[in-house]
């Protein structure tokens, strides 16, 4: 079986893969540490359900078997799987066909994880979403947020790249751990990444890791970023909080990374057979959102920018959404999508008709996926409860003039004032929030989008201003069309 299944590798995959298989598998037998009791080495290879990690699998998958037909034996393939709540069923499936598609269900010399938090369980296509984790995504969105307008970045990725780092701490210390983790970057790449994670801890006065400790070096200095970030996020008083984002990092310091880099094209046009013919890859339109084709989260980033648009500005929803779309339809470019794939999102944001579809969608999605209101996405966008409550009278005159009377009452109440119940529960509902985080949001730093500031004190100014998915651009923030500079941000 595995003979026939490594044929049927080699004829889907593209031509000129078939002699990098090759020289990737000797090149890897020669990084593991026991070369010559092959079971014995165990290689991890994240698995997000998107186009580029689905071909990195089939890609090992095919190193996997070129070695047991070279030795008669093979290292243990652990492919692992982060789950969030981003993450659509239609991901699922695509994961599932893959994993059929690459006969590693039921391989002995395959594992095949997911990654729930700090929980790993076997892979299953149809487990639900566990609402512990839609909660503890839910409650980041809402609270990145609301100190930086709903800016997309922010708002779910920040907290998610951290998530990403713990999963890899977790999936590589489960059981009897790994020996190499497999990786699509080239080793420049990996020594830029290190170097901006630990200039970053610098600029926010905490003390990298020791740099020779390798990957467990950079968890470690992760795991302090992500500490301070939160805290900046959640506020110092929410300790517990804080301490479940931190980044796992018991792992071995001999632990390293192997790059496939050198053999592999991951411009998907290259290999679109293998993907939508071999693996059944299926680019849905709840999965497939511009740079993005394992999650849904860019959908509603540019659904914040056109409610921001709407509601704080008082223009055009339309006029939000086509800022994001030239941003991210110019990113997909950079990033090498097929022109097809560019053209089919251009198109889902090409019409008025196209854009109350998808408005429909991404509405639908943000209550599904993480029980979030328009009402509470709304709220966001003004961040009006963060620093002190810069915009709250704005928010209130423009969304909710009722309140406006208890405009002092509910400053008070944010203070740490006496406790009103009834303003509270209303508080709690147009927010999504608890009024012990909405407290926290107005204790704690309100970025701004009009300016770049990585002077300011904290972590949120720097890991902003040092984003590369961003685009300074000039809007108009009110209906006379007076023009400021500002920032969109996603994916």
């Amino acid at each position: 079986m595995r003979t026939t299944l490594l044929d049927d590798l080699r004829t889907a995959l593209p031509e000129q893969d078939v002699p990098a298989v090759e020289e990737c598998a000797t090149k890897l037998h020669n990084s593991l540490p026991r070369p010559d009791d092959l079971p014995s080495n165990t290689v991890m290879v994240a698995y997000g359900g998107g186009k580029d990690s689905a071909y990195a699998v089939a890609f090992m998958r095919a190193v996997h078997l070129a070695l047991a037909e070279r030795h008669g034996a093979t290292f243990r393939l652990r492919v692992v799987t982060m789950r969030h709540g981003g993450m659509p069923y239609q991901v699922m499936l695509n994961i599932d066909r893959t994993y059929q598609a690459l006969g590693l269900y039921g391989d002995p010399d395959a594992e095949l994880l997911l990654i729930e938090g700090d929980q790993v369980r076997p892979f299953e296509r149809d487990r639900g979403m566990p609402h512990r984790l839609i909660e503890f995504n839910r409650v980041d969105i809402l609270m990145s947020g609301h100190r930086t307008y709903g800016d997309g970045r922010a708002t779910f990725c920040n907290a998610c790249n951290v998530n990403v780092a713990n999963s890899f701490g977790v999936a590589a210390r489960h059981g009897e751990g790994v020996d190499l983790i497999i990786t699509g970057d080239s080793p420049q790449e990996q020594r830029d990444y290190a170097l901006w994670i630990r200039q970053l801890a610098r600029g926010a006065k905490l003390k990298p890791a020791d740099s020779r400790k390798g990957f467990k070096g950079t968890l470690e200095t992760i795991d302090g970023l992500a500490r301070g970030y939160f805290e900046e996020i959640h506020g110092a008083k929410n300790a517990e909080r804080v301490r479940e984002r931190g980044v796992d990092h018991d792992i071995s310091e001999r632990l390293e990374f192997f790059s496939i880099y050198d053999y592999t094209s991951y411009a998907s046009g290259a290999h679109w057979s293998l993907l939508t013919d071999f693996l059944g890859f299926v680019f849905d339109e709840i999965a497939f959102n511009f740079t993005e084709s394992d999650c849904a989260n860019p959908a509603l980033m540019a659904h914040l920018r056109g409610l921001r648009t709407e509601h704080v500005y008082k223009r055009g929803y339309d006029e939000g959404i086509a800022q994001y779309a030239d941003f991210a339809l110019e990113l997909m470019r950079r990033k090498h999508f097929p022109e097809h794939l560019v053209e089919q999102m251009r198109q889902r944001y090409a019409t008025e008709v196209g854009i109350k579809s998808m408005r429909e969608a991404a509405t639908r999605y943000g209550e599904d996926a993480f029980n979030l209101t328009t009402s509470h996405l709304v709220c966001m966008v003004y961040s009006p409860f963060a620093g002190q409550a810069e915009n709250l009278h704005d928010y209130l005159a423009g969304e909710h003039p009722e309140l406006l009377p208890d405009e002092d009452r509910i400053r008070a109440l944010l203070a740490g004032g006496e406790e009103d119940r009834e303003l509270a529960a209303r508080l709690e509902w147009i927010s999504g929030l608890s009024i012990t985080d909405l407290r926290a949001l107005y204790d704690g730093p309100l970025w701004s989008p009009f300016t770049e500031s990585p002077e300011l004190p904290g972590l949120l100014p720097k890991i902003m201003s040092s984003d590369p998915h961003q685009k300074r651009i000039k809007v108009k923030r009110n209906p006379q069309g007076d023009q400021v500079m500002d920032r969109v941000a996603g994916r």
